[in-house]
């Protein structure tokens, strides 16, 4: 049976009939981008489209990047968690979004991050001290494609666990209270099981150094989503002024350190010294801060509805505008865009439009994906350096 076989399969059990809710670790598809204000040249093999640009970046690792977790996906244990999950159609709970997200077809891209683990690898190459201990398939170690494996099981056991629900502000139209909890219980169970797979692959590297990058990574990661979490549980989160530096540093620690740490553990692995290990982790950091903003962006540069659940008053271009224009202006804002004691997030919306906010997200996009091209110079030419420069190209060029 073949991998797309299996996934539709595994698809069917979870009730997706099409598309899911896209959340904010997916990455959109971007219909025409424009050029991307680099002091780069454009990159020989500049693809249109997000779609293209992974298909060929596969192509130059070896297998598709939904090969990633396939061991993990369809082990017995979590097959009989994508049962269990069956419960939950109908219902509203986060984690049904999170699975079929993860099942359905390629087109979503959730699993880049191992990509890019792979991409690097390949990159870099072997080192002038040879690894005689591991494999080399396609370029790349073995241990490699173990660590971009445990990367992607890592960012899953997260997102899982991100779906649980807060079983106070549930709605009727959610669904039973006793399958929310049901939910509830099965996405801390099956994360914990994801990050547990995680651990025990970490363990079998036998390197210490890369152990305590992926742990201080995951550590990272807690610490981000709390802060992330503690400022939207505030009552007063929608007028609340965090700052740009602030948020740099929570972005960095939710969306941007596993990248950076995992790529920087993948030179490890082979050897390399320290030079090319910080230039690794500086594109994995750049490019994946460069990716979060483009992804903050969408509901301003779409011609879309925008309403709570897809306008996020924490993301880059709000935070921008807020900074620029001023706290007292910003309050005043919110103030006019409410209606009947409720927020207009379409006519917030349109509001931050009129600002500076979105072009002074768009030029900090781009501004992190110069930073990431640069740290690419360090490594020879390739094609898996073109894939990488490719990656960044596509998520710093915006219709």
């Amino acid at each position: 049976m073949s991998l797309r076989q299996l996934l539709s399969r595994l698809s069917g059990y979870l009730g997706a009939s099409g598309p899911p809710h896209r959340q904010w670790w997916c990455s959109r598809s971007l219909d025409t981008i424009s050029s991307v204000g680099s002091r780069r040249g454009r990159s020989s093999r500049s693809p249109a489209h997000w779609n293209q640009v992974v298909s060929e970046a596969e192509k130059i690792v070896g297998y598709p990047a939904s090969f990633m977790s396939l061991r993990c996906l369809l082990s017995d244990e979590l097959s009989n968690i994508a049962m269990q999950l069956r419960k939950l159609v109908g219902t509203q709970h986060p984690l049904l979004t999170t699975a079929r997200a993860f099942v359905h077809d390629s087109r979503h891209n959730l699993q880049l991050r191992g990509l890019v683990v792979l991409l690097i690898s390949k990159a870099a190459g072997p080192s002038a001290e040879n690894c005689q201990n591991y494999d080399m398939v396609s370029g790349i170690y073995s241990c490699q494609r173990s660590l971009a494996e445990i990367t992607e099981l890592i960012h899953t056991a997260l997102l899982v666990h991100r779906g649980i629900v807060n079983l106070s502000e549930l709605q009727s139209s959610d669904g039973p209270l006793k399958d929310m909890k049901f939910g509830n219980k099965i996405a801390i169970l099956s994360g914990d099981f994801l990050l547990a797979n995680a651990c025990n692959g970490l363990a079998l590297l036998q390197n210490t150094k890369v152990v305590e990058l992926l742990t201080s990574a995951l550590k990272d990661l807690v610490h981000g989503i709390y802060q992330e979490n503690s400022t939207l549980a505030k009552g007063h989160s929608i007028t609340e002024n965090i700052g740009m530096s602030t948020w740099k540093e929570q972005t960095f620690l939710s969306h941007c350190a596993l990248l950076a740490k995992s790529c920087q553990a993948a030179m490890e692995l082979a050897k390399h010294d320290a030079e090319v290990q910080d230039m690794a982790f500086q594109y994995g950091k750049h490019m994946a801060m460069s990716h979060k903003i483009n992804a903050d962006l969408q509901p301003f540069i779409k011609d879309q509805t925008s309403d709570s659940t897809t306008l996020n008053l924490n993301s880059a271009p709000v935070v921008l505008h807020q900074e620029l224009l001023g706290r007292d202006l910003w309050i005043k804002q919110i103030g006019e865009a409410q209606e009947k004691g409720r927020l207009n997030y379409t006519k917030l919306r349109e509001t931050i439009k009129a600002g500076k906010g979105v072009t002074s997200a768009i030029d900090l996009c781009r501004y992190h994906g110069n930073k990431a091209l640069e740290a690419l110079e360090s490594f020879p030419p390739s094609e898996a350096r073109s894939a990488l420069e490719n990656i960044v190209f596509a998520v710093t060029r915006f219709s």
